[in-house]
């Protein structure tokens, strides 16, 4: 019982461990975490796949939240054909910005012995400061640190919500938050809109209902989020202070995926939130993200 925060969290557990989950017929799915995660086999995403191995593909992401798929050697070309099977790709302002040979739909970057920070080492969904923020992201890691560093760490949000207390999930159910960019990229790394521009901001349920499985989750970041709408700055700092405390500390919500040469790792960027763990310098790690809008806009739960 130990193992748990408390009984919330046993019956959460309980209950996503041992929903029934049909077999697979033409990819092969191991889980590699109780809360979250799985790797694929039997599937080369060099080649177009099939109808049904999409299909269940969509059922595992569903299901597991975080799919690695290992051994892929593949081109941005093939990323992209991939990716787009999900939905739209998504631009992403630091995309576009780059040079003009660059494709403004696979954000790439290199963390090096000279870098002041990586991307993402704040526990975070992609962009949730878009009004339909991306359901879902594709990350081709392409240069690995040689110390073995350079993880990526997923938490599962409907795990976090469950495992609150019923009176604070009821306080949370009717609450709204503000995501904003300026919050994540002017406040975290020192960008600045276009000249005559702003980052987007959006306003979104504290606790969305999915629009695939229609389980709730928390939808708020560390990121991203500024503030919750309807109660006073300070118990808006409270409260987020205390959910963003609840995903950090209790790694049974997570899992850590180990990156290995030709990896892609294919995550549910609403009810999961990630970090980036820097813990490689002065090596470096160079990566390709390619993310797709799903065209839904959080509903609250």
């Amino acid at each position: 019982m130990s193992f748990y925060r408390d009984y919330n969290d046993k019956l959460a557990f309980e209950r996503w461990n041992t929903r029934e989950r049909a077999a697979y017929e033409t990819i092969k799915v191991t889980s590699i975490s109780p809360a979250l995660g799985a790797e694929v086999e039997g599937v080369d995403l060099r080649h177009e796949l099939t109808s049904r191995q999409l299909d269940e593909i969509r059922r595992a992401s569903a299901e597991y939240l975080v799919l690695v798929f290992r051994d892929q050697a593949i081109t941005t070309a093939d990323h992209k054909r991939f990716a787009h099977h999900f939905g739209e790709l998504h631009r992403h302002f630091r995309a576009v910005r780059q040079a003009a040979e660059a494709d403004p739909e696979v954000l790439s970057w290199k963390t090096t012995a000279g870098s002041r920070f990586t991307a993402g080492e704040a526990w975070h969904n992609d962009v949730s400061c878009e009004a339909a923020p991306i359901s879902g992201s594709l990350l081709h890691v392409t240069r690995l640190p040689e110390n073995g560093g350079g993880d990526t760490a997923f938490a599962n949000m409907y795990l976090a919500y469950e495992s609150l207390s019923d009176p604070l999930k009821q306080l949370l159910d009717g609450l709204t938050a503000v995501h904003s960019g300026q919050e994540g990229w002017t406040n975290g790394y020192g960008d600045e809109p276009d000249p005559g521009g702003k980052f987007a901001s959006s306003e979104h349920p504290v606790v969305v209902r999915h629009p695939v499985t229609g389980r709730k989750f928390l939808f708020i970041n560390s990121a991203f989020t500024s503030h919750i709408v309807q109660v006073t700055r300070s118990e808006s700092d409270a409260l987020l202070q205390l959910l963003y405390r609840h995903i950090e500390r209790n790694l049974s919500f997570q899992v850590r995926v180990r990156w290995t040469p030709d990896a892609l790792v294919f995550w549910d960027n609403w009810a999961v939130q990630h970090q980036a763990v820097w813990d490689y310098y002065p090596f470096e790690r160079w990566g390709e993200r390619v993310s797709v809008v799903g065209g839904h806009t959080p509903v609250a739960a």
